[in-house]
Parts: structure tokens; C-alpha cells; sequence
């Protein structure tokens, strides 16, 4: 018996050290989505590069951030964005004004193509708000649309959305995030297509 005891006591004492690591659960990850129904194409001549999303400091990581307090960010610790609110708003900002059909065509601004027109956006907030009963995401996006031949810009515009919660937990606030992205990008479409629309021609 003290034999086995000797054996097994080092496989107890490993066990219970407090050295071994911590399992951890994986957080759970979002995405920020949008769909959006095609319009008929223009038949300008007009192409819009979109941007890479600039984020203000505490908007610009997969963090999802939260308020309690006025003036206090806070950021959830098991739930996060799927990657930066930046990079997941750039494609549903093409696809957004893409389907308005105003441009002959919205690309990214890795392709390399010529466009006369570019879409500078700047996250400005994107928090769900604590403070109120329910809790609401508030979303706010300021645009800048430049006329890339004469280096100015043809018109600018804060955005925001806010959007009542369905849940008080951080589900929640994804899916009224989403619904706000859906109602900004619209938004957004439609103001690139009204500028473009009134611009003068050459």
C-alpha cells in the first residue's frame, strides 16, 4: 500500500498545482452584416474608390465597447467583433453603394483602379449604451466624398444611428448594431448617389 501511495502521491500533487495553465473558453466573435437590393447601373462614366474606414481611439480593435457611465468605455471580456469594426464595414460600404447602381463601378482601394471619385469614412462611435433602459447601439459614421481630379471635396456628412436592443446582454447589441449598419449604409448610398447626381459634368 505505502508503495502505491509513493507512486500515485506526485500524480495528485501535479494535479492540484496551481502552475498548471488555466483552460480558457473561446469568446464568442460577431460580424457587422448588411444586404442590400441591386438598382439598375448607370451608364456614367463615374468610378467611387471606398476607403479603408479610419476608427477613432477605443473603436479601433475587435474589442466590443459599452457604457455603464458617461465618458467611460468599457469593453466586453467573453464576447468580441470578428475583426475590427473597420475592416468589416469597408466591404458592406462597396456593396451599399455598388447596388444604388449611381457609379459605373465601387471598388476597393487595393485594386489599383482609376477612379474620379473617393469615399473617406471615419467610425466615430459604435457602443452599446448601458445608461438608458433598454440598451441601445449607437453608431455614428462621418463621410467625406472627394473629387479626386480637382483635390477637393465635393460634400461631407456625419451619420448616426440608434438602435433599441432586443436583449440586454451583448447578443443584443449585435443585432441592433446590425441593424444600424444596415440603416447608415443605406443612408450613405444614397447620399454618394444625390452628390455624384449633382455634381457638374465635364
Amino acid at each position: 500500500m505505502s508503495r502505491l501511495m509513493l507512486f500515485f502521491l506526485p500524480l495528485l500533487l501535479s494535479a492540484c498545482s496551481p502552475l498548471q495553465p488555466v483552460k480558457q473558453d473561446a469568446p464568442n466573435t460577431y460580424a457587422l452584416e448588411a444586404r442590400f437590393e441591386a438598382r439598375a447601373r448607370s451608364t456614367g462614366s463615374d468610378i467611387l474608390e471606398v476607403g479603408l474606414p479610419r476608427a477613432r481611439s477605443g473603436y479601433d480593435s475587435a474589442r466590443m465597447a459599452y457604457v455603464r457611465k458617461p465618458h467611460e468605455l468599457e469593453y466586453f471580456t467573453k464576447n468580441q467583433w470578428v475583426d475590427t469594426p473597420a475592416r468589416m464595414l469597408a466591404p458592406i460600404m462597396i456593396q451599399a453603394i455598388d447596388s444604388s447602381g449611381a457609379f459605373r463601378a465601387v471598388v476597393g482601394n487595393r485594386t489599383g483602379a482609376l477612379a474620379n471619385w473617393r469615399l473617406e469614412t471615419e467610425i466615430v462611435r459604435l457602443q452599446q449604451d448601458f445608461l438608458t433602459t433598454p440598451s441601445r447601439v449607437r453608431l455614428s459614421i462621418r463621410a467625406q466624398l472627394i473629387d479626386v481630379a480637382n483635390r477637393r471635396v465635393q460634400a461631407s456628412r456625419d451619420f448616426e444611428a440608434e438602435e433599441i436592443a432586443s436583449s440586454e446582454d451583448p447578443y443584443g447589441g449585435v443585432i441592433a448594431a446590425n441593424r444600424a449598419v444596415d440603416r447608415i449604409m443605406g443612408e450613405l448610398a444614397t447620399f454618394c448617389a444625390e452628390q455624384i447626381k449633382a455634381a457638374p459634368k465635364p
